[in-house]
């Protein structure tokens, strides 16, 4: 079995680029945020659950599920969240698995897991490695406003649902410093690589 390496970080801390160049060095990048819309299709069991578990209502024209009715539905209610979660989440860890497997069958020596809420959702044990992409509060804020067009209370109030990167920092492996240029950010990945001797 090879070896999976977790990817994490937070919201606008530059998680995707750092995903892409791994995928560019040659790497099977398996991601959470992708296998979650996947499982949630309507050929999925998971689409069955979701529409048995909270109705037809929250179905588009063409059946599939309407993101933002849902999200309005589950944001201001615990209980429907934690229904919803219990279907997805188990679901997107089984398609991680199998694209994992898969993976290691084709011959690749290491899988990295883009998983955004790692350590919140305790997903560690699915990882040999934690590699965090980090960058100050102060920086987030100012990239997520400007790429989301948000207002600075509208990003703050994401940024703040998050595990906070500080916290982040404390449990991670390995720590990629995204505060400044996206090449100093590629150097440092490729030094983490060479210190686990990934190649």
């Amino acid at each position: 079995m090879g070896r999976v390496i977790g990817i994490t970080g937070g919201i606008a801390s530059g998680k995707s680029s750092v995903s892409t160049y791994i995928r560019e060095l040659g790497f099977v990048v398996v991601d959470a945020d992708v296998a979650a819309r996947e499982v949630v299709e309507p050929s999925e069991e998971a689409y069955h659950d979701i529409v048995k578990a909270f109705g037809e209502d929250i179905l588009l024209p063409d059946g599939g599920i309407d993101r933002a009715k849902l999200g309005t539905l589950i944001f201001h209610d615990e209980d429907k969240r934690l229904r919803l979660n219990s279907i997805v989440h188990p679901a997107v860890r089984k398609r991680m698995k199998e694209q994992t497997e898969k993976a290691f069958q084709d011959g690749a020596e290491t899988v990295f897991m883009d998983i955004p809420l790692l350590f919140e959702s305790k997903l560690t044990y699915m990882v040999e490695k934690s590699l965090l992409i980090y960058v100050d509060e102060e920086v987030q804020l100012q990239r997520l406003m400007k790429r989301n067009d948000l207002s600075e209370s509208e990003a703050l109030a994401r940024i703040h649902s998050q595990m906070p990167l500080v916290e982040k920092k404390a449990l991670a492996d390995a720590v990629v410093d995204n505060n400044g240029e996206l090449e100093e950010t590629k150097q440092q990945v490729l030094a983490i690589l060479k210190q686990w001797d990934i190649r």
